[in-house]
């Protein structure tokens, strides 16, 4: 068998919105991300289906993009209503504690609620909503190589002890649906 190599990357990371020129101003005019890229097209040609839509890709410095499709319906990205606000977000990485500051009065000054400066003992972030409806945070990691390496060593083990022992659902819902299932 054949050994691929790892995956070199992110290329993009794509998110649908309501509408392109307001996520243009957001992420090119407020979070200086450059529009890198536009495809229009009235057909999908991974799948062939008949659905005119604009692709737009924003460039982070190190090439990757963050992307978005509008469909041309002013319909945003629907939060799944069983998923916590904070669970799905992304995260756009900077280099120092005094930038992610920066960022969070930049974006204060522009009419936009931040959340944190929040400590999570290796990256130190900012947390916030684009206008789609899209959590996104700003993070600068705040440790070495030598505390990486730690966690990856321990990571198979921590993730087996939160399988073997992760708490029962809180939430009625779940609780709910796993009674309707066994009945």
């Amino acid at each position: 068998m054949t050994t691929l190599n790892r995956i070199s990357g992110l290329h993009h990371c794509a998110y649908r919105c309501r509408n392109a020129e307001e996520t243009r101003s957001f992420y090119e005019d407020l979070l200086n991300l450059p529009l890198a890229h536009v495809i229009q097209a009235d057909s999908v040609p991974s799948t062939g289906a008949t659905d005119p839509y604009v692709h737009l890709f924003f460039e982070y410095a190190d090439g990757s993009y963050i992307a978005f499709f509008d469909l041309g319906d002013e319909t945003s990205c629907i939060p799944d209503p069983e998923t916590p606000s904070w669970v799905n977000h992304f995260a756009m990485q900077v280099k120092t504690v005094t930038e992610v500051e920066e960022w969070k009065t930049r974006l204060e000054a522009a009419g936009i609620e931040v959340v944190g400066m929040t400590d999570h003992e290796f990256v130190k972030s900012i947390y916030f909503f684009d206008p789609n409806g899209i959590r996104l945070e700003i993070t600068c990691e705040v440790i070495g190589e030598s505390e990486r390496t730690v966690h990856r060593t321990e990571a198979h083990a921590a993730l087996k002890a939160w399988t073997d022992n992760r708490p029962p659902p809180q939430n009625e819902f779940y609780k709910f649906k796993n009674e309707s299932i066994d009945a």
